[in-house]
């Protein structure tokens, strides 16, 4: 594991420097959740933070959610929040190096995290963590950002051009149902795989 990513990461979330957090569900994600019907189906969000997403998958009756992140912080407080959320589903460590296969991958505020060097590695590894008709879904940033330090933003025609012949793009498109301070920022995206 990146053990300076770690630090990096762990210290932001002691120093409460998480202005990504929204202190839940955003509502692209609420509403993709809210449309999926067996709840059977193998979860995985990686660089999930303090997991809303995953607390709101599990009081729906979905308990095959596994949450992945970098640092051990946001992970205790999910479980102090939901203490009957499977502890062995929550796992500290490098996403790059996490293996298993998955029928859905939720994306929020994740990808925003890498550096823009890393994305094929990203893309690729979210490839090997699917299973055949496996999807990634979620929201990435549609827009510019900072270059030297997260988050990283980005252009829809950088996706099409990084997804495109890896995946099969059922959505790529500007988020209509943001929370109002990202209005027009967010690009919705459901990525398949064949």
């Amino acid at each position: 594991m990146n053990t300076e990513e770690e630090k990096y990461w762990t210290e932001r979330y002691r120093n409460h420097q998480t202005g990504w957090d929204i202190g839940g569900v955003s509502t692209p994600i609420k509403e993709s959740i809210e449309q999926l019907e067996d709840t059977s189906i193998k979860i995985l969000i990686p660089g999930a933070g303090n997991g809303y997403e995953a607390e709101f998958l599990h009081d729906k009756g979905f308990h095959n959610v596994t949450v992945l992140d970098i640092s051990e912080e946001p992970l205790n407080n999910l479980q102090e929040r939901c203490p009957t959320f499977p502890s062995e589903n929550l796992i500290h460590g490098d996403f790059f190096s996490h293996q298993g296969q998955y029928d859905l991958i939720l994306e929020q505020t994740f990808f925003s995290a890498i550096h823009p060097s890393m994305r094929t590695d990203y893309r690729d590894q979210m490839k090997n963590l699917l299973r055949p008709g496996g999807k990634l879904v979620g929201l990435l940033w549609g827009v510019p950002m900072n270059t030297d330090h997260p988050p990283y933003g980005g252009s829809r025609e950088e996706y099409q051009k990084l997804f495109e012949g890896h995946f099969q793009i059922k959505v790529l498109e500007e988020c209509y149902n943001s929370i109002p301070p990202r209005q027009g920022a967010e690009l919705f995206v459901v990525l398949s795989l064949w």
